[in-house]
């Protein structure tokens, strides 16, 4: 079913957190859609966004209540559904497209059997017609041997294809409304304009309805026909994508725009390296599976890596999705043995695994993971996951750590009354920005930062990066910083590495690399950049399916 429009009138959201009396999250939402139509809706983080979205299905989070309003699809009014009926409209005529597919897919069974679940649930489709319309889906957004991936296991395949099996699960019912929770965050810039291409493409052919849930301004003026402005819940500014980029009506939109637009952010950060060596690397290489006579693994990840780190320096990595960014931190972090080469860390060399290292070194490298749902222990409340390094490292009385674990909620910008939350009762955003809060309470000298800011909208991303500077300056704290987010890299470091299936490519300062980039895969990342303007997709020159012509270095 599909080709259904979309009218949403007065609705409110309320929520009772534990401790606290009933108070209003989302107030007074309206906006109609026209089948076919895209709307985002933006915000910073705990706007709503998500919210929002999740009750077009007729879902209240934990906690949680909807407590006014309609949601009218085509003829059918989802909130006053009952709840045999909600079931049968969910994943049917109303599926969505989740933030983390990873998280999503179950990694025990194969991809084909958990992409037509939902039509045999429903009894869309018989398992064989199915199996084909799953494959006709998998050639529609574009992804490789669609007779055949199926056949896979989720671990087997990439980020972005498994971003695009998720989308495919969620089309094979031919839904009246997709619901795209932050569908692109977690790729790199090449594999997010395949994908982004592959969905445009898509539900223009079909005509479906969709709401995009993002904080990334550049994708969302890909994509989308209307913008929704959300602030603490509320309606700040609603209209067509090319007036709210252009000529913003609201102060906050404009605050979202400037954050978003890179020549706006600092381009030249002033270095606080001392030129102290703190961290080197030589020859490293990193690998799976069994090893040859010579001794390298079967499989290799990454393969004659040197680099050197100075204190308060912040080297950026950058490479699309399995170019061995997050493994070369790993390595660092002593998560994998690398399978030749040395790391040293303060003129001492490393263990290569976390069983031969001390409690100083554990305290003094700290990793901050991209994934803060797979990083934060879901049973504990943030006072407790912040005050474990400091019990760990440190001997401080129970009213020093009272202090510090609030001095470390004003670092991130968190409010202190989250304090007794659990990870669940937090947006994405919020819980990231624990996650480095719990690594600054070790007070590090090296960060390893795997995609920080990804998570993150626009305004709580330059806030995060500005501390990030901050501890550089006043701390000497330094940093690997991987990211797929190019203008972030060239804000925060000083130098940047090119990582291409595993091997750098190109490294240099951040002015001349990205700036006058002499690497064919450098210029590509580089070029498929979202720029802040509709049609920039259209116009994209690069594809991941085109692979750069000069082979690495």
């Amino acid at each position: 079913m599909q080709g259904e429009s979309l009218t949403v009138r007065d609705l409110d959201i309320r929520a009772t957190p534990p401790g606290e009396d009933e108070r209003t999250i989302v107030s007074q939402i309206n906006f109609a859609l026209k089948p076919g139509e895209v709307m985002a809706l933006i915000g910073e983080s705990g706007s709503g966004k998500t919210t929002i979205a999740l009750a077009m299905m007729g879902y209240a989070r934990r906690g949680c209540r909807i407590a006014g309003g309609s949601v009218q699809l085509g003829e059918t009014d989802i909130l006053s559904l009952s709840a045999v009926d909600t079931r049968a409209l969910r994943g049917h005529r109303v599926t969505y497209i989740a933030q983390s597919a990873a998280a999503a897919f179950n990694p025990s069974r194969r991809l084909m059997d958990q992409v037509i679940e939902g039509a045999l649930i429903h009894g869309f489709l018989d398992r064989q017609q199915a199996q084909q319309k799953a494959i006709q889906l998998f050639g529609e957004l574009a992804l490789p041997d669609p007779e055949h991936i199926g056949n896979r296991y989720p671990h087997q395949v990439s980020g972005g294809q498994l971003q695009r099996l998720m989308a495919a699960m969620a089309l094979i019912t031919d839904p009246a409304l997709v619901i795209l929770d932050e569908p692109t965050t977690a790729l790199d810039v090449t594999t997010q304009v395949d994908v982004l291409r592959a969905f445009k493409r898509v539900m223009r052919e079909r005509g479906t309805t969709a709401l995009y849930v993002s904080h990334d301004l550049a994708v969302v003026a890909q994509i989308a026909d209307h913008v929704l402005v959300l602030q603490a819940g509320e309606e700040q500014e609603q209209g067509p994508i090319a007036q709210i980029l252009e000529q913003p009506n609201h102060a906050y939109t404009r605050s979202l725009l400037a954050a978003a637009r890179p020549e706006i952010r600092s381009s030249s950060p002033v270095s606080s390296s001392t030129g102290d060596e703190l961290l080197r690397i030589d020859d490293l290489q990193v690998g799976y599976g069994h090893c040859n006579r010579r001794g390298e693994p079967e499989n290799i990840v990454l393969d004659h890596i040197q680099l050197r780190i100075d204190r308060g320096q912040a080297l950026g990595v950058i490479g699309e999705s399995g170019s061995g960014k997050s493994t070369l931190a790993r390595a660092v972090a002593g998560l994998v043995a690398p399978s030749r080469g040395e790391v040293q860390f303060n003129s001492r060399e490393l263990s290569p695994t976390l069983r031969g290292r001390t409690a100083d070194q554990f305290r003094r490298i700290q990793i901050v993971f991209q994934s803060a749902d797979n990083a934060l222990n879901p049973a504990h409340s943030v006072r407790r996951l912040l005050n474990r390094p400091l019990e760990t490292y440190f001997q401080m009385s129970r009213e020093a750590r009272k202090r510090r674990v609030e001095e470390l909620m004003d670092l991130v910008k968190l409010p202190r009354t989250l304090l007794d939350r659990k990870p669940s009762e937090l947006s994405g955003g919020q819980k990231q920005r624990v996650n480095l809060a719990r690594a600054l309470a070790a007070e590090p000298d090296l960060i390893l930062c795997d995609e920080v800011t990804s998570a993150l909208d626009t305004v709580v991303g330059a806030a995060i990066l500005e501390l990030l500077a901050e501890l550089r300056r006043e701390l000497g704290v330094a940093y690997l910083f991987i990211s797929h987010d190019i203008s972030t890299v060239r804000s925060l470091c000083d130098d940047v590495m090119v990582l291409y299936q595993g091997e750098c490519v190109e490294f240099g300062p951040c002015s001349t690399v990205l700036n006058q980039p002499q690497h064919d895969y450098t210029r590509k990342l580089i070029g498929s950049v979202p720029e802040l303007k509709p049609g920039w997709l259209e116009a994209c020159q690069w594809s991941t399916h085109t692979q750069p012509s000069t082979a690495p270095a």
